[in-house]
């Protein structure tokens, strides 16, 4: 059990489109230094950063961490870069834990950022993502993300009964949880015709039960709360950590429908958090495609009916489990490197009471944040609780 990390401070960039000239190295400075003042300490204090970006292609900078460390007025402290597809950002954080943890640092500033939006065309997004799978076997064969998520998602399908209506809830209602989120990039009205009657991209998934392509940057302050000042009050904190790999491939799998790196992620991360998934009460998933939150949710064990729950408003903020209240990848939008710092940040804010957003009906005390690269096949989870 770890209980010794808090989240000292935070705070994020609008993830969107930018189209105003700025780019990753201005996002970057914007969020760390929001994260200071939010943490109520200086960058003199920060002893490491770890920054947390996809690829070199978006940024067109090898060794960000470096640069990232100059621009922000760090140079001097320990840096390095974490990488991990969609877990890119979520890594980090964990790598921080581990440095704090093992007395490599006392204060750390965790950077995620990724410029995934307006430096490349769509298209050529498309063909980048589409290598973060088996290069080989699946990127330079034509077969994209939506692809492959959907011939994942058509299994679970199958297995499960789950509906293109049930998908489309959940675009619809994350969307409706961005509207309340000042940062997100699809805060959007809409229902489940909309959602129908948006273009197919790959069966059963249409437009909008996909994620958007952003830019933008969140950081987080990670240290023990007796390095900090006192002024701040309660701050959220780490309980468990876990991570875990399934197959690359999707024809390797016993299951192409079940998340099943995630499970285990999942149940290192209870281990070490010393509960069950009955104990969460606020989850933030990797939402990238409407279908992927529903197999999340069934493979993080935290529903016994993950498709009933569905139906029955079970994640909506009205729900005992509250999901994606921030809006998630599909509203508030996923520049990869900043999406898992965002999405622990989101969940740390929803424990402490001061969200700027949408919350849940009841004031929540324990958390899980779930991310993944690949299909599911890098997985990380955390558990944070309120501190006292």
């Amino acid at each position: 059990m770890t209980r010794n990390v808090t989240i000292a401070g935070g705070a994020m960039t609008p993830f969107n489109r930018r189209k105003d000239g700025s780019s990753f190295r201005d996002w970057a400075r914007l969020a760390l230094n929001g994260a200071l003042l939010d943490a109520g300490i200086a960058a003199s204090d920060i002893d490491s950063l770890i920054v947390a970006s996809e690829s070199d292609f978006f940024t067109l900078q090898l060794n960000p961490a470096a640069l990232l460390a100059d621009e922000c007025g760090l140079t001097g402290v320990a840096a390095m870069r974490v990488e991990g597809g969609g877990a890119s950002g979520h890594l980090a954080v964990h790598a921080g834990i581990a440095q704090i943890e093992s007395d490599l640092a006392k204060r750390v500033a965790v950077l995620g950022v990724e410029a995934s939006a307006s430096h490349l065309s769509g298209a050529r997004m498309g063909d980048l993502y589409s290598l973060s799978f088996d290069a080989w076997t699946d990127g330079m064969t034509g077969v994209d993300s939506t692809a492959l998520y959907a011939l994942s998602a058509l299994s679970f399908m199958a297995r499960t009964g789950a509906t293109s209506e049930d998908f489309a809830r959940i675009a619809v209602r994350n969307r409706a949880h961005a509207q309340e989120n000042s940062f997100a990039h699809l805060p959007l009205d809409i229902s489940a015709s909309d959602v129908a009657a948006s273009p197919l991209i790959a069966s059963p998934y249409r437009r909008l039960d996909c994620s958007p392509l952003s830019d933008g940057a969140a950081c987080i302050i990670l240290a023990r709360a007796t390095d900090l000042p006192k002024a701040n009050g309660p701050r959220a904190r780490f309980r468990g950590i876990g991570c875990a790999t399934d197959t690359v491939r999707l024809g390797e799998r016993q299951d192409a429908g079940r998340f099943a790196g995630k499970a285990l992620a999942a149940a290192r991360a209870y281990a070490m958090a010393g509960i069950t998934p009955g104990d969460i009460n606020l989850a933030e998933v990797y939402d990238s495609y409407s279908g992927a939150q529903l197999q999340a949710i069934e493979a993080l064990g935290l529903v016994d009916d993950v498709i009933r729950a569905e139906r029955e408003n079970v994640f909506a903020a009205t729900g005992a489990l509250p999901v994606n209240l921030s809006g998630g990848l599909l509203g508030q939008g996923a520049p990869v490197g900043a999406t898992g710092v965002a999405q622990i940040w989101a969940a740390a804010q929803q424990l402490e009471g001061r969200s700027p957003g949408k919350r849940a009906d009841r004031q929540p005390t324990c958390a899980l944040v779930d991310t993944h690269g690949g299909i599911a096949t890098l997985n990380a989870v955390s558990i944070l609780e309120a501190s006292s």
